[in-house]
């Protein structure tokens, strides 16, 4: 069953979402091709706009299933499963610049950042239906949103075009624009975020379901500190200065008790959640879950998606890690062949788990986009590169201790390598299958070393698997068809 087939229900869940501002059926069309009117008057109306904005979040694949795909099937964490050839390009690291899930996702991401764009611009003028607080609010949000937006297109693809006003013509010479340089990316995500934390508040009230749903002070900080170390030169000591102000957040974050809480699907917008995407169920569900499932859960048969890797396993096994893998993976037999876990029916094999239901295609299951644990291990990163290892391993620790794991040994603490690699791991063992991986191992720079490293055995053949990676397959390419439209792009090296 092919991702292709729920384009119904997703531009059905679009439909239902009747304060959206701006028409989703965009999300397919290149840059070069949108445009805004003036429409936008009174603070009703803005605040209209900005629900569009977070609607982004539930109504484009990118944010609902994609970022999975690119971030964890990509990596050495999942396999692609499922029977969608453009979804094995994913798993074999060997993406066509025609990929339509590429150019999906940035087409999708480009069309939120034109909603926020749109935000930015019209609050200043407007001036019915609207405090001057509303106003520095309603700005706060849009600037952390289209940064956000940014910080993903620039981890997939590199230098992109940077779009930060309306689009108010449809001349191609004013609209075909060429990429910006990462640094001038990061840099721009980087002042949104800084006139965000001054605009944002630390909470909107007691409400958690308000608070987790909307951009806040905390939540800028925490895109801040991971912002600062993933961009080409990273700065530590801003990153510890970000992680820390979360940290000691008047908000309160705080770790969740229980690893498992955070999916089982009762405790949303709970305490260790910084930003989360919401879904109600039903008309305002999600159909990500029953892409994932097995048959048990789900209710049906056919052969799911993003299935766990033997190496993924094979990592929580070798800490004795019990309590997250059974919140991370579940094991179960099944009547089709896996070429991984076994060659013949009713072979036992994993399924992701972290969303835990799928009720059918229209499930309640939230996203985590920022939680705390995410923030901290970041922290004992930003400790560890400014040669602090001994206090680093003082913060990985915590999040070993909820789950049940003893410190870590007198060998991983030794250095600040040592420790960089125990970094690694705990983020890989506390953050599986929540898009994190890829990014992970860029940052490191270990991507190639790491995918060239697993051991992978196609059962049908019983050969090897090779996934022969170069640099420059690091970034995506950029779709062909945003090229064919502007000649001013140019193509990532490689492709």
């Amino acid at each position: 069953m092919k991702i292709i087939n729920f384009k119904k229900y997703l531009f059905g869940l679009v439909l239902a979402a009747s304060l959206t501002a701006c028409d989703d059926e965009l999300d397919l069309q290149p840059i070069s091709e949108e445009t805004v009117d003036n429409a936008y008057s009174t603070g009703t109306q803005l605040e209209a706009a900005l629900t569009g904005v977070y609607e982004s979040f539930q109504s484009n694949d990118y944010y609902v299933w994609d970022r999975v795909l690119f971030e964890d099937v990509r990596s050495d964490n999942a396999y692609a499963g499922g029977d969608n050839p453009e979804i094995f390009q994913m798993d074999e690291i060997d993406i066509s610049t025609t990929n339509s899930r590429v150019f999906n996702a940035w087409s999708a991401i480009y069309n939120a950042i034109s909603k926020a764009n749109l935000v930015i611009e019209r609050a200043p003028q407007i001036e019915q239906d609207i405090t001057e607080q509303q106003r520095e609010r309603f700005i706060g949000q849009a600037l952390f949103l289209r940064a956000f937006h940014y910080y993903n297109l620039v981890k997939l693809w590199g230098g992109v075009p940077l779009i930060t006003e309306t689009i108010k013509s449809t001349d191609p010479s004013e609209v075909r624009i060429p990429r910006n340089s990462k640094e001038e990316v990061y840099a721009q995500i980087i002042s949104d975020l800084e006139m965000a934390v001054e605009m944002l508040p630390d909470t909107y009230g007691d409400d958690a379901s308000i608070n987790k749903a909307r951009a806040t002070k905390g939540a800028a900080n925490a895109l801040l500190a991971k912002v600062y170390a993933q961009k080409p030169s990273p700065d530590y000591a801003a990153v510890l200065e970000y992680a820390n102000e979360v940290i000691n957040s008047p908000a309160n974050y705080e770790l969740l008790d229980n690893y498992d809480f955070l999916f089982d699907g009762n405790h949303y917008n709970n305490s260790e959640s910084i930003l989360e995407v919401q879904y109600l169920g039903g008309d305002e569900g999600t159909w990500g879950p029953q892409m994932h499932l097995p048959p048990s859960i789900s209710g049906d048969t056919w052969r799911k998606f993003v299935t766990p890797s033997l190496d993924l396993v094979a990592a929580f096994d070798s800490e004795n890690d019990e309590i997250r893998k059974d919140a991370t993976i579940l094991f179960e037999s099944v009547p089709w062949i896996d070429e991984y876990w076994g060659n013949s029916p009713n072979s036992s094999v994993p399924f992701a788990y972290k969303w835990r239901n799928a009720s059918g295609w229209a499930s309640a299951d939230d996203i985590y986009l920022l939680r705390l644990a995410d923030i901290m291990l970041m922290k004992a990163e930003a400790l560890n590169e400014l040669g602090r290892p001994g206090e680093a391993a003082g913060v990985v620790d915590v999040i070993r201790e909820r789950v049940d794991l003893p410190p870590l040994t007198d060998a991983e603490t030794a250095s600040t390598e040592s420790m960089r690699d125990a970094i690694l791991k705990e983020r890989r063992l506390e953050l599986a299958l929540e898009a994190e991986r890829w990014s992970d191992l860029v940052r490191y720079n270990v991507a190639v070393e790491t995918m060239n490293s697993v051991d992978d055995v196609d059962l049908r053949d019983n050969q090897p698997v090779d996934y022969n990676m170069t640099q420059d397959e690091v970034l995506l390419p950029i779709p062909q068809n945003e090229i064919n439209r502007n000649p001013q792009l140019t193509q990532n090296p490689g492709y």
